[in-house]
Parts: C-alpha cells; sequence; structure tokens
C-alpha cells in the first residue's frame, strides 16, 4: 500500500512541503540555480519528480519519471546507494552520455540518495553553474548529504509501523526557490495560522499597501481585503488550499484598487510535529506580496522598442511585455501578463522552442532561434500550418528572469542565418552578445541512437522508442511493425484502444492503409489531423476523434523492416524540421530492429543448443532424491553456459553443477563439451579431483578462450559420505534434518581453463536422511553493487525458510523448494545472468537408519 501526493497533502506530515523546504534549501546551500526531489513511486521500479524548484514543470516533462535502471545519474543513485557529483557537461557527458544528450548544455549537478534507517526513499539533485572539477563542488555535496541524512529520517518518522510507504504518485510540485523573485520592486510578508485565524505582518507589508499594521491583524479576509480589494475571493480561496496542503504552482497576479498589478506568493513551511496546530490536516501559511514598482523610465523606454520583449521568469510566468511583443504575439498586452508562457502564447509550446528556452534556463549563454506564426484564425483548412511571417527570438538568461525579444524576419533570414559559419574563438564575446543559436535540435537523434545501443531484442528496441521518442515530440500512441513473409505483423503497442489494432494483424503489402503504403514506397506520411487522414484513406478506422498521426518507413540499408506509427491526442503540425528528424529516427529503428531480429535468430539456436545440451531427466537412486532448475539471463545474449548433473558414479551418484563464462552460442557450445567430460569420467568412476584434473585438461587444449567453475560431489546414497572438489565454485549450502543451515566452506582450486598444473584437493562431509544439499551457479546470489557473500547469505535464509524435503509423508516435496528458492529470481525481469540450481536429499532407508 501507498500513500499517494493527494493523500500526503491531507496529513500533518506535510510531505509536499517537507520536499519542498529541503529543495529550496538544498539549492541554496549548494550555490545551485533550479533542484528537486525524486521520490519511489507506487509501480516497482518507478521513480517520479515530486518538486522541481527554480525550473517550469512542463518544459521538463520527460524527466517526470525515471526507471530505476535507466543509465542516469538519479537511478544509479537510488539504485546503487552512491554520491554523484558531475561538475560540468565533459564529465556528464564521459559518465552518462545518454543523459548529457538529452540535455546538451553547460551546468553541473550533484545527487544524493534519501535513506531513511535501510530504506531508500528517493534522491535529492541539485543543478548549478559548472566548475572546473569535482573537487570545487565536494564542500555543496557534503552539505547535501546532511540535508538529504534529514529528510530521509523526517521521512522515515511519516512512516508509522504496518502503516502505508511514502511515495509520490502524482506530477510534480513547482516552485520557485526563496530570493527568486522579481528584481527591482518592493516586497512585505505575513504569516496567517489558520487554527486561530491570526495574521502577522512585517514591517514592510504596511507600507508597501499603505495601511496601517493593525488592518491585517482581525482576520485573513481583511488580509485579503488588504492585498487585493478586488479579488478577495481569489486570494482567499488560494490561502485555503495552501492550509491545506495544496499552495498554488505559481505565485497570483492580482491588481490593487488603483489596477497596478501585485504578486503574491504563499507556501507552507514545514513543521515538526510538536510545533503544528492541534488541527489534523490544516497548516500555517506563509507568503509575500511583491509590488514590482513603477518603473516609469524602464517601462517607457521598452515600450518604445520596436521589437517585442518578454520578462519571463524561471517558472515560465509572464513578469512584463511591452505593446510589440502583444502585436507580434497576436496577444493582448494584459492577456499575456501573469500567465505562463505557454498559456500566453500557446503556439510556442513545440519541441524545437522548448529546447531553446531549456537550454537558455540551464546555460549561461544566451540563445537564438527562429520560429514561424501559426496561420491566423479563420484560415481557409488545408492552408499551409505558416503564413510566411517568421519571428527571429533571442532569450537573455538572467539569475532570476529570462529576457526575450521578438523581431521580424523571414525565411530567407531563416536560411541566411543557418549558413552563417560557426564564429571563431576571437568571436566568441560577440556570439554571447547576439546570442548564439542552440544546437539543442540536433540532440534527439544522438540521444535514440545511445539508447537503442543498449537495447538488443524487438522489445526492448521498442520500449527504448516509446521511451525516448514519444515524450519527446508529445506522442501518446505508439505502434511498431516488423515485415515477415511479406505481411506485417504487430510487435509493439501502447496507448491505443484494446483491441483496436487487432483487424490490423497481419495484414498483406498490397493493403491500402498508410501503415503499409509508407513501407512500400518508404515515403513518411504525416497527418496534422484524422480529417486529413480519413480524407487520404476513406472508410480507414479511427481510434480517436481528433489527434495527428505518423507512419515512418521502418527500412534499414534499403531492406524493408516494418513501420512505425505515432499518434497525438490533439491536431498536431509537423513543422519541416520534425519531419527531418523524425524520418531520421525512423531510420535509426530500423537499424536497431533488424540488428534485434538477428540477434533474436541466433539467440534461438542457442537457446535451442542449450535446451538440447541440458539433462532431460537426472539419473535416480532408491535413496537420493534430485532436482534441478535453470533460469536464462534476460540481458545480452539470453542464454549462457550454466549447466548442471546427476550421473551414475559406480555404486554411487555424482552430482555436478558448473558456470561457463560469458553468454552466447559460444558459451553454450564449451557447457556441452564439458558437461560431456564430466560425465565420461563420472560414469568411469573417476576421483572428484582426478574429474577435476582432467576437465581442466580439456578446456585448456580446447583453447575456447573462457573459463568455468564447477563443483563435483560424489555421493555413496548408502552411507551418506560426500567427495567434494570445488573449482572456483560457491560452497554448497547444507540445510541440516533439524532446520539449522550451514554453508560447507570447503578448500577448493582454481577455475578450469587457466591453469593446467592446478589441483583440486578433495574434502568429505556426511549428508544425514532429511538433509537438503544445494548447488547453485552466482547468478543466483551474486547482484550488482553487492557483496556475493550477502547474496549466498540470503539464500542459505531461504532453504532455511523453505523446509524439509518430503523423506516422510507430511513434509514439503524438493521441487517445492527449488520453485520457492527460484521465485524472486523468477519474477525478476532484469536478470544479468543465467541460474543453476541442483538440490539433492537422502531418503530414509527401508530399515529407518540412514
Amino acid at each position: 500500500m501507498t500513500r499517494s501526493a493527494e493523500e500526503a497533502h491531507r496529513t500533518p506530515g506535510q510531505l509536499a512541503a517537507l520536499l519542498i523546504d529541503t529543495s529550496t534549501e538544498a539549492i541554496d546551500q549548494a550555490g545551485g540555480y533550479a533542484g528537486g526531489v525524486y521520490l519511489r513511486s507506487g509501480t516497482p521500479g518507478l521513480l517520479r519528480l515530486a518538486v522541481l524548484a527554480g525550473l517550469p514543470g512542463p518544459l521538463f516533462r520527460p524527466w517526470w519519471r525515471m526507471h530505476v535502471d535507466r543509465p542516469f545519474p538519479v537511478a544509479d543513485v537510488y539504485r546503487l546507494g552512491v554520491q554523484v557529483v558531475l561538475p560540468n557537461a565533459t564529465e556528464t557527458m564521459r559518465r552518462y552520455p545518454q543523459f548529457a544528450a538529452g540535455l546538451p548544455f553547460q551546468f553541473g549537478s550533484l545527487y544524493v540518495p534519501i535513506v531513511g534507517g535501510s530504506t531508500t526513499y528517493g534522491v535529492l539533485t541539485v543543478l548549478r553553474p559548472s566548475a572546473a572539477d569535482a573537487a570545487e563542488l565536494l564542500q555543496h555535496r557534503d552539505r547535501l548529504v546532511r540535508q538529504a541524512e534529514d529528510l530521509g529520517a523526517a521521512l522515515r518518522r511519516l512512516e508509522e509501523p504496518d502503516g502505508p510507504q511514502v511515495s509520490w504518485d502524482g506530477e510534480p510540485v513547482c516552485v520557485r526557490p526563496p530570493g527568486a523573485r522579481p528584481p527591482g520592486g518592493r516586497a512585505g510578508g505575513f504569516a496567517w495560522d489558520p487554527v486561530t485565524d491570526v495574521v502577522t505582518v512585517d514591517e514592510r507589508l504596511p507600507a508597501l499597501l499603505g495601511l496601517p499594521a493593525e488592518t491585517f491583524g482581525a482576520s485573513v479576509q481583511a488580509l485579503a481585503e488588504a492585498v487585493a480589494p478586488g479579488e478577495t475571493q481569489r486570494v482567499l480561496a488560494a490561502l485555503r488550499e495552501t492550509a491545506a496542503g495544496r499552495p498554488p504552482a505559481l505565485p497570483l497576479y492580482v491588481r490593487d484598487g488603483d489596477g497596478a498589478l501585485r504578486l503574491v506568493e504563499l507556501w507552507s513551511p514545514y513543521a515538526p510535529p510538536a510545533r503544528r496546530g492541534t488541527v489534523s490536516g490544516v497548516h500555517p501559511v506563509r507568503g509575500s506580496v511583491v509590488d514590482p514598482g513603477p518603473g516609469a523610465a524602464a517601462d517607457a523606454a521598452a515600450d518604445l522598442l520596436p521589437d517585442g520583449v518578454l520578462c519571463v521568469d524561471r517558472l515560465g510566468l509572464i513578469l512584463y511585455a511591452n505593446p510589440r511583443a502583444g502585436q507580434l504575439l497576436r496577444r493582448p498586452r494584459a492577456e499575456l501578463l501573469g500567465r505562463s508562457l505557454w498559456d500566453g502564447v500557446p503556439w510556442l509550446n513545440q519541441p524545437n522552442c522548448e529546447d531553446h528556452l531549456r537550454s537558455a534556463l540551464l546555460s549561461p549563454e544566451p540563445v537564438s532561434f527562429h520560429v514561424g506564426l501559426p496561420a491566423a484564425d479563420g484560415a481557409p483548412t488545408g492552408t499551409p500550418p505558416y503564413e510566411g511571417a517568421w519571428l527571429d527570438v533571442c532569450v537573455y538568461p538572467g539569475p532570476n528572469v529570462l529576457t526575450c525579444t521578438f523581431s521580424p524576419a523571414s525565411p530567407v533570414a531563416d536560411a541566411a542565418a543557418e549558413l552563417t559559419p560557426t564564429p571563431e574563438p576571437e568571436e566568441t564575446g560577440k556570439a554571447a552578445a547576439t546570442g548564439v543559436p542552440s544546437m539543442a535540435p540536433l540532440y534527439r537523434p544522438i540521444v535514440l541512437a545511445i539508447a537503442l545501443t543498449e537495447a538488443v531484442t524487438a522489445r526492448q528496441v521498442s520500449a527504448v522508442v516509446m521511451r525516448e521518442l514519444l515524450p519527446a515530440f508529445g506522442g501518446r500512441r505508439l505502434a511498431i511493425y516488423l515485415l515477415q513473409d511479406r505481411h506485417l505483423y504487430l510487435a509493439w503497442e501502447s496507448g491505443f484502444p484494446k483491441g483496436f489494432l487487432a483487424p490490423f494483424e497481419g495484414v498483406g503489402l498490397d493493403a491500402h492503409l498508410p501503415g503499409v503504403e509508407t513501407l512500400t514506397t518508404g515515403r513518411p506520411l504525416f497527418f496534422d489531423s484524422m480529417e486529413q487522414l480519413t480524407a487520404a484513406y476513406p472508410g480507414i478506422a479511427l481510434d480517436a476523434a481528433e489527434g495527428a498521426r505518423a507512419f515512418l518507413p521502418l527500412i534499414a540499408s534499403g531492406r524493408p523492416v516494418g513501420s512505425c506509427i505515432l499518434g497525438f491526442d490533439r491536431p498536431h503540425t509537423f513543422s519541416t524540421e520534425e519531419r527531418t528528424v523524425l524520418t531520421a529516427l525512423a531510420g535509426l529503428i530500423a537499424h536497431a530492429m533488424e540488428k534485434a531480429q538477428r540477434y533474436e535468430s541466433e539467440a534461438a539456436l542457442a537457446r535451442g543448443l542449450q535446451q538440447a545440451l541440458l539433462p532431460r531427466r537426472l539419473s535416480a537412486h532408491p535413496l537420493v532424491e534430485t532436482t534441478g532448475r535453470y533460469l536464462p539471463g534476460t540481458q545480452g545474449m539470453e542464454i549462457g553456459g550454466d549447466w548442471y548433473d546427476v550421473v551414475e558414479a559406480g555404486d554411487g551418484l555424482a552430482l555436478v553443477i558448473g558456470d561457463v563464462q560469458g553468454h552466447g552460442v559460444q558459451a553454450a557450445a564449451t557447457m556441452g563439451q564439458l558437461r560431456s567430460a564430466v560425465r565420461a569420467f563420472a560414469l568411469g568412476d573417476r576421483p572428484p579431483d582426478e574429474v577435476m584434473s582432467g576437465t581442466n585438461h580439456l578446456l585448456i587444449d580446447l583453447d575456447p578462450g573462457q573459463f568455468a567453475s564447477c563443483c563435483y560431489i560424489r555421493l555413496d546414497p548408502v552411507s551418506g559420505i560426500a567427495q567434494v572438489a570445488r573449482a572456483g565454485h560457491p560452497p554448497p549450502l547444507l540445510r541440516l534434518p533439524d532446520g539449522r543451515t550451514e554453508v560447507v566452506d570447503l578448500p577448493g582450486g582454481v577455475v578450469l581453463g587457466v591453469d593446467p598444473g592446478a589441483h583440486y584437493p578433495v574434502a568429505e562431509l556426511r549428508i544425514e536422511p532429511g538433509a537438503v544439499l544445494a548447488l547453485y551457479t552466482d547468478g543466483l546470489v551474486e547482484r550488482p553493487g553487492a557483496d556475493i557473500d550477502d547474496g549466498i547469505t540470503a539464500l542459505r535464509v531461504a532453504l532455511a525458510k523453505a523446509g524439509a524435503p518430503a523423506t516422510r509423508p507430511g513434509r514439503r516435496p524438493l521441487a517445492g523448494i527449488a520453485d520457492r528458492l527460484t521465485a524472486t529470481a523468477r519474477h525478476t525481469a532484469d536478470r544479468p545472468d543465467d541460474i543453476a540450481l541442483l538440490l539433492a536429499t537422502r531418503r530414509v532407508a527401508s530399515g529407518g537408519r540412514g
């Protein structure tokens, strides 16, 4: 059971306020300009951004969710419990190329885990200006570590015994750090206790509002009337929401009695339980009122400029707009002020513009780009998306405010700008003054290419496309079809209504469908709306009443692979740049899919070889019961060189388990050769040390470039005496009849295939009737970043809890014990290695004695 963000707001713990306080303080302590907190969510393996301070949330939507297995610093910190310091873009690219390609800007960052007791709750992160090396940031990191420790302790206190877990499953709360206020104006502060309805103000607020201090002490109603006489109810509603733990995401722009703008910001500071009010779920409120000031000279000067000017704070709120900006952006000036940039100018909400704005927010250099104006309202259907009117946009970043200028441009000017050579080093100062074009629009193919290098199967490739491509372009639906025997078969789909794609399964290449024709013609097809799609393909089934679709051919080295369909929930105009980038990305996807198909063919061959080499049945004895389990790894080639066997050896049994280094066909083939050799030695009833030595020489003679570990046990079923020889293999485990379990620490030799003169000492132990002997490979006990001894200890505990085998009626079958020991691994989606397990137990002899 988890606690959602909404539930957290209603608890005295004030989860959101606690995270906000920690984030803003961390930014201040680490010399940063932005930061936030990732928390675990109700979905296993998924982190969610709970608080984002100093940056606008909509621009960073692709980073709201983070899978713990992604090659990103946040995922590593949470999964491994380490601290990550990235002083600059160069170090970020070296260590986390996929992350750096997604945000290719000049900034440094720090990440520390949030741990309370033995629980990792999430990650605290701060973005800051670049530094020369990590040594400059160690002092900041240490401060961040202390804050994360305090936060972890506080989160642990929120979790009552046997109560719900602290987690986050909603959208992030976006706030501005303290001190990030519009410059140049006057400000005053206040506090409100909703339990007693007492309002206190500092000495600056009465002066700012021109009212005596006693005016504010009566009630919150008096405060709201003093701050905004014409918008009292709006201010009261925001105060009450904040007291309930839901402060507004953006400041309120209100007007005084004369119509002048005022900025009101509200928050609920976290307080320990002992210092909170007595009413559950009601929190004290603090706020500030900022008067931007008349600024007559500055406003008058900016109002006369021939270019449009907007001032935007770091959360995207428009603080100032001159008259020319309203003309160029086609919005009345009054409708721009106090609104977020994407609400005030919605047609700027496109990937190209977002990339440049992210660049201005994360790096200190100005950026410039060109954007086409949308068609005028009332334009006939089918007109080009842009009227031919273009704007030249420059963004100048500051500590708290971004200044954006807009001026008319033309496609000819755009082309000339694109052809302008890159400034030489001596021209850097001039470039900084005029704005250097951002490289952000070029990085999308790089991000996808880096991610696709880690994808092996067709399913993994599809998952990468879903994770990296759709968020980048605002898509909500994805379908990937692969070509087989001149028919298209669905390989992956997400976002479509259940069963909608079923009629299209296995369609031939002669079908009149856009997903087919994009492949047969090799041309991508873009439809800005469903009306365009139905006009081109009358009668085609639709999955939505509105939206846009892109059909991309997947062609690798001239060979057709399949087709990719991207779906959008709303009509979407595909710019020339988007069409070019999507077409290039389709080529990357096609090559990755072709590679995945080759891999899966080889993997199928290797799996078949491996299954043929593993024993179909184990040699049996009336006094011994054995059972084995094998699980292939889910990463890499999905097959490897693990094996187990039970072989008749004279009047006894040989229990064998081994692990050949590596994965793939070669590992499986080497495993088969070793298994055959060990069986031949065992059938000749050779002593365990001779079996190991002979197998070692065979592997060296074969020279496959691989080594192997092995454990060989010759068991006398009547006496229970076992002779053991080990070659670099993990030690066996033994569960005694009374339930005690121990690690059988026996001497051993080096792995097979390394030293032709290696010796393998033989040790003895006795297996009582009812005892369980467990042999296993390291895939069952080894985890990245963890000590293998801890894994062996965990397996020993699991064996102790699994119960005794069915040596007598009513006991657990040995097969059931094997299933319990491999249950966790069986349901793990990211097993990095193969797993082999062999269990053996002695039955009670008919005479009742072992």
